[in-house]
């Protein structure tokens, strides 16, 4: 049963060299075919990655009497809305 298992682990191992090395020879074929370059690779997934969604943003906006901030996007909120109500200006709030 060991000898099996060692049998079948080489086998196992060369099948996955084979392919992986077979993959390499299309991939290979193709940057031929399309004259691409390993810099074009990159440039391409980087440029198409971007920033993330979701992520933070610095703030733009902040409240000195209560250190709340906004980031200037999306709805404005409570603190500002009423802040401007009572006269003050955007510019106040400026960071």
């Amino acid at each position: 049963m060991l000898a099996r298992k060692a049998a079948l682990e080489q086998e196992i191992e060369s099948t996955q060299k084979r392919e992986r090395n077979d993959a390499i020879a299309k991939v290979k074929a193709l940057m031929s075919e399309y004259g691409l370059t390993v810099a074009d690779l990159q440039t391409r997934t980087t440029s198409r990655a971007g920033a993330p969604k979701g992520g933070k943003v610095a703030a733009k906006y902040r409240n000195a009497a209560t250190g709340d901030s906004w980031s200037g996007r999306g709805l404005q909120p409570k603190w500002l809305k009423a802040a401007l109500a009572s006269g003050k200006k955007l510019s106040d709030f400026a960071v």
